[in-house]
């Protein structure tokens, strides 16, 4: 598996960047590796890295899910199976958004059903 890149570094960014910087950091390096625009051999790769990298940085949740777990936030992790823990980081991922955006009243709801995940991952 190819190792990824950190998204902020992507974009020529640091991690408090704000909407507007990412935004005009997308645009600008956008344009300069457009596969129409650039015939170099590696810009319609580095356009879909850039590309991938404003798409997780542009939205709050996966922002955040990024800045907390990495790729492994973004992307799902890995698949846990028998003896994994992809499953636990998950719903573990999924507890802390929730956490960060929604009311006490809705985690209470959520929790029995967070608890069957992982009872379920762990069979």
């Amino acid at each position: 598996m190819a190792q990824q890149r950190d998204y902020y570094e992507v974009l020529g960014l640091s991690k408090n960047a704000s909407e507007a910087e990412i935004k005009k950091a997308y645009r600008k390096l956008s344009k300069k590796y457009h596969p129409d625009l650039n015939d170099s051999a590696d810009a319609e790769e580095k356009f879909k890295e850039v590309s991938e990298a404003y798409e997780v940085l542009s939205d709050s949740q996966k922002r955040a899910a990024y800045d907390n777990y990495g790729h492994a936030g973004v992307n799902g992790g890995a698949q846990g199976g028998a003896g994994g823990f992809g499953g636990e980081a998950k719903a573990l991922a999924v507890l802390k958004i929730s956490l960060v955006n929604s009311s006490v009243v809705e985690l209470a709801a959520a929790v029995p059903k967070i608890q069957l995940h992982l009872e379920k991952d762990m069979i």
